[in-house]
């Protein structure tokens, strides 16, 4: 919550990658032909809420987790650690900007769960791994073998999708979303950042890396830069849906349910198109 805090009071330009993922996130929506009455979004996109649901829900309550954003939208802010709803009481739950800094990632998605009716949708979006590649390999060669950490992991693709199967959402999906980015200077890059509260959430003492470190970081970018002195950097953007587990959803067949062995299909030579009809 800090970093978005920080995020919330010294913001100086507009926060595109939110814009890029409240963009996304209603084209999502528009895909789903079902009504939804009741919703609920959790942290820094609670502020673009109107761009996401374009007055389709007739209910939305915002829960942003920077107490800018609570004062700005005069609603109470929340902690991810413990959500104050009542369980079953949405229909729809979207969190985004905040899932890959939070304290307990599965424990936030258990109580997303919990707080959504039966087969009430869950839509979440986070940085993941492989983003800012260009950032830290800079920052790698200008401080050479005293190279530390400078932001906190990254969940991959894989861990996300099994982690919302682990945590009880049915008909879980994850994707991979990449957003490039073309600067000049690593500095523009950083200040990005830290106006989208993206910076390091790790805890602890940070080591001073002193003057002589920024020339060595501006020599590193130079050297990542193009003919046009500019440095692509990737977001990468991990968006997911699950839905709470409700009677009426669809269910995997029943091991050993298949009427047609593949084996079958593969020995024969025949076309599988054919086979299955």
């Amino acid at each position: 919550m800090a970093l978005l805090d920080r995020a919330s009071s010294r913001r100086a330009a507009k926060p595109f990658l939110w814009e890029y993922v409240a963009a996304e996130l209603c084209e999502s929506l528009k895909g789903i032909s079902r009504p939804f009455e009741r919703a609920l979004i959790i942290g820094p996109l609670a502020i673009l809420a109107d761009r996401i649901f374009q007055n389709r829900i007739i209910d939305v309550t915002l829960a942003p987790t920077s107490h800018a954003d609570a004062q700005a939208l005069s609603v109470e802010v929340v902690s991810e650690d413990r959500l104050p709803f009542t369980p079953s009481d949405f229909d729809l739950i979207i969190a985004a900007g905040n899932l890959d800094s939070v304290n307990d990632l599965p424990g936030l998605l258990i109580q997303i769960r919990r707080l959504l009716v039966p087969d009430g949708l869950f839509l979440g979006s986070l940085f993941g791994a492989g983003s800012l590649a260009q950032l830290k390999s800079a920052m790698i060669m200008a401080e050479g073998d005293r190279a530390s950490t400078h932001i906190h992991p990254q969940i991959e693709l894989r861990t996300l999708a099994d982690l919302l199967s682990r945590v009880g959402f049915a008909l879980p999906v994850a994707d991979r979303d990449i957003i490039d980015v073309r600067y000049s200077d690593w500095r523009q890059l950083v200040a990005d950042l830290r106006d989208h509260g993206l910076g390091n959430a790790l805890l602890g003492d940070r080591r001073y890396l002193g003057k002589k470190f920024l020339h060595q970081l501006d020599d590193a970018w130079l050297s990542l830069a193009d003919i046009e002195q500019r440095v692509t950097e990737q977001y990468v953007l991990l968006n997911m849906s699950g839905w709470a587990p409700g009677p009426d959803q669809p269910k995997p067949a029943r091991r050993g349910s298949a009427t047609i062995s593949l084996a079958d299909i593969l020995s024969s030579g025949q076309d599988a198109d054919d086979m299955l009809g």
